[in-house]
């Protein structure tokens, strides 16, 4: 393996640090307030320079004596830092009833909210911005600096505006609708790019038939060297990592648990001991490990936040079927359109005889039991959601139906489908309320 292997990486390992940078930098309640804040200080002296060497004339009506001006950016910067500290509790009040009712997955779709850090470093700006032009009034000049006051009193404004947008937004995204609503879109921006596209991953070899492969003890075991949630893998990136002609199987997928020291991958046959701890270096960095899942990659991570909340609502604390009812639509608007989709090969071959092995990458049924297969177990002692599950089962199976190489997915539809009938019966549901159901899934009750 030579140097031209780690070049044909390099790109591919950037790209993802790259996406994992923006998407830690989204969900950051620092970095966008900061880079506003800084702003406030440029805008600040650029003001002051233009007011000490270039006067503009038609702002005239923004001139005031210099207490005045003393006054009103006084006044101005208390209020705005003190504004700044109840958003901050409004925000916190904001997670903690998210994920006190709903689940502390769901917090993501708060902190990665614009409105809010818009107006945390709007604030901060306009505090920065009157404190430096405190420091920087004359007393003893005719006048105040008119441009310096003018954009403070600008920020002002600005900031009450957001205050505003920013009260209307969070009193709207606590509704749970909003929040399965942008889980559903996030995970159907990502069905959109399968099975190969820029967010998903690339194809990297031809699809063939998963070769038979010597005994586990004859393949170089490359291992975890961290803890945490795989986040995003460049299959083309493992690939080209390993010397032309070889096998690699990763034992991991997107989506999964990692613990340091567990295997990541193997590789057959071995290599020799230098390729082996550079393979290990570079399938290392061809994937990302996290603290938390993302939405990067992981499609699956969308129906386990929908499932949190649709258990939450069936919990007896909670006792709340329609919130149930909402999460199972919300969760078929997914995997209708991922049911029709094809999902990337489990094994490639590239043109230098490299081949890459997928296993653990969900298949159709695995999505289908991840979807439905929890919920199902509570859904029983309800009749609606019960319904409402089986109606929506049933109308996968039969768009599922139409694609003849969707059987495995199909029979775990049926599965399905014949374990919310089960469900119900162990429930004690009557016979009446078990009526509805079976004529629904198609089949007469025994």
């Amino acid at each position: 393996m030579d140097d031209d292997t780690a070049d044909s990486v390099a790109p591919q390992v950037r790209r993802l640090k790259q996406r994992a940078l923006r998407d830690r930098l989204r969900e950051s309640l620092l970095f966008l307030p900061l880079l506003l804040l800084a702003a406030g200080v440029v805008l600040e002296e650029a003001a002051q320079l233009v007011d000490r060497h270039a006067p503009i004339g038609w702002l005239d009506s923004f001139t005031m004596a210099p207490d005045a001006a003393v006054t009103l950016l006084a006044t101005v910067a208390g209020a705005t830092i003190t504004t700044a500290g109840v958003v901050f509790s409004l925000l916190v009040v904001s997670l903690q009833l998210a994920s006190g009712q709903f689940s502390p997955r769901v917090l993501r779709t708060f902190w990665r909210d614009r409105m809010g850090q818009v107006l945390i470093g709007l604030l901060l700006a306009t505090f920065a911005f009157c404190v430096l032009a405190l420091s920087q009034i004359d007393t003893s000049a005719e006048h105040a600096p008119t441009l310096t006051m003018t954009c403070a009193i600008a920020l002002a404004l600005a900031s009450i505006l957001a205050i505003v947008g920013f009260l209307n937004r969070i009193t709207r995204q606590q509704y749970v609708g909003r929040i399965m609503e942008r889980i559903q879109l996030e995970a159907t921006n990502l069905i959109k790019d399968l099975p190969y596209g820029t967010q998903m991953g690339q194809r990297c070899g031809e699809p063939i038939a998963a070769p038979d492969l010597p005994d586990a003890g004859a393949a170089l075991l490359v291992r975890s060297h961290t803890d945490g949630w795989v986040q995003q893998v460049s299959h083309r990136a493992v690939l080209a990592a390993v010397p032309p002609g070889s096998t690699i199987r990763l034992e991991t997928r997107v989506g999964s648990y990692l613990i340091r020291d567990e295997p990541l991958a193997r590789i057959w046959p071995a290599p020799d001991a230098e390729a082996g701890r550079r393979a290990a270096r570079l399938i290392g960095e061809a994937v990302i490990v996290g603290a938390t899942r993302t939405m990067r990659q992981d499609i699956d991570f969308a129906l386990r936040q929908l499932n949190d909340i649709g258990l939450r609502a069936l919990s007896p604390a909670v006792n709340d079927p329609t919130t149930a009812n909402e999460v199972i639509l919300r969760v078929t608007s997914i995997m209708r359109p991922l049911l029709r989709a094809d999902l990337p090969d489990q094994a490639q071959r590239d043109g230098d005889g490299r081949t890459l092995l997928t296993p653990w990458d969900l298949d159709h049924p695995e999505y289908v039991r991840h979807a439905y297969g929890q919920i199902r177990l509570y859904a029983g002692a309800h009749p609606q959601v019960a319904l409402t599950l089986v109606r929506v089962l049933r109308m996968l199976r039969d768009v599922t139906a139409e694609h003849g190489d969707r059987a495995a997915a199909v029979g775990e539809l049926d599965r399905q489908l014949a374990a919310v009938i089960a469900d119900a019966e162990r429930a004690g549901l009557p016979d009446s309320e078990l009526e509805p159901l079976t004529a629904a899934a198609g089949r007469r009750q025994e």
